[in-house]
């Protein structure tokens, strides 16, 4: 087994991963979606609407309520936060890596975006705007640029 793979097993091991309409449900009941993939990616396969836009080198910064470069609604650990990917791999580790800053409620999509669309769940044409927190450098906020 590769090194990655180890990694992966041991990041979904402490998670409670969500089929896709659990996962919907979980968002209608409060939780928020996040999405981590690159503009690129969302162009190409769609976007879930409503879901908060964060790609996954600014993850931590942003979701970490301690953090000056939260976003607003990273206002508690208590919050629940569920990462889609595109497939569900790079979700699980990003859901590990929240739980490791003290996000104990983060999870994951099981098939990531895909399965949420194959799902029937609702999508909405694919964008690669930048999102809100990503402004231009001389107007944004401490934490990692949009090209970092």
């Amino acid at each position: 087994m590769s090194a990655i793979s180890d990694l992966l097993d041991h990041a979904r091991a402490r998670l409670r991963r969500l089929d896709p309409r659990d996962a919907a449900d979980a968002v209608d009941a409060g939780a928020l979606l996040v999405d981590i993939r690159p503009g690129w990616q969302r162009l190409d396969e769609g976007t879930v609407p409503g879901a908060v836009v964060i790609e996954r080198n600014h993850l931590e910064w942003r979701l970490d309520p301690t953090s000056d470069a939260r976003i607003a609604e990273a206002d508690s650990p208590d919050r629940q936060w569920i990462v889609l990917c595109s497939e569900g791999y790079t979700s699980s580790l990003a859901a590990a890596a929240l739980q490791e800053i003290g996000l104990h409620r983060a999870t994951d999509v099981v098939g990531g975006f895909r399965a949420w669309s194959d799902a029937g769940l609702p999508t909405a044409p694919g964008s690669d705007e930048r999102p809100d927190y990503a402004q231009p450098r001389h107007a944004q906020s401490p934490g990692p640029s949009h090209d970092d």
